[in-house]
């Protein structure tokens, strides 16, 4: 009886550990990276499909690179840290009203540059690049222009210099701007 049972956990143990650890599976959408004990975070990048690694010595990642939505909303929850969005970012613009900024900015992972993101700055990107760099950004161009001028015919400009702004500090990290879109911007009375 307890040779039946060393049995199946041996069983158990060499297809959960072994098996499932020699195959990475990538779904569509993804990329995968490989992280060698012996070499580090290897540059190749894993495209969808059914891939071999080595079992205990290499381990994968997968990594999201479909246009993902950085969402600015009062339903946002901080707690969250890692989740892919803000609460309203305060800003004063030119004259010197304060306002509260929601939108969507829609951003893509370079493939080619998931490895050294992964290396460099690690999985926590988010909260480490990304929603700093966009309420920094968010501020500096909002303080350009006057309320009446975001809220009515310049809103337009205000997306896209915004949107050059958010280029300029992520494309060399690996991380594409596709769009800024502004969906509610509040004056806030104190």
């Amino acid at each position: 009886m307890a040779a039946e049972s060393l049995d199946k956990l041996m069983y158990s143990f060499v297809v959960d550990d072994v098996l499932k650890g020699l195959f990475i599976y990538v779904p569509p959408g993804y990329v995968a990276c490989v992280y060698d004990l012996g070499r580090g975070v290897l540059k190749k990048v894993l495209t969808p499909g059914l891939h071999l690694k080595i079992p205990f010595w290499q381990k994968a990642k997968l990594f999201n690179v479909q246009t993902l939505e950085y969402s600015i909303s009062r339903q946002f929850n901080p707690e969250h840290e890692r989740s892919l969005g803000d609460v309203p970012t305060a800003a004063v613009t030119h004259d010197a009203k304060r306002v509260g900024v929601e939108g969507t900015i829609l951003l893509r992972l370079d493939i080619h540059q998931v490895p050294s993101i992964w290396q460099t700055i690690g999985e926590d990107f988010v909260a480490k690049i990304v929603r700093p760099a966009i309420r920094s950004r968010v501020r500096m161009v909002l303080s350009r222009f006057d309320y009446n001028d975001i809220v009515g015919a310049k809103r337009d400009q205000v997306e896209t210099e915004l949107k050059n702004e958010l280029e300029r500090i992520f494309y060399a990290r690996g991380i594409y701007v596709e769009n800024v879109l502004l969906s509610e911007i509040q004056q806030i009375h104190s």
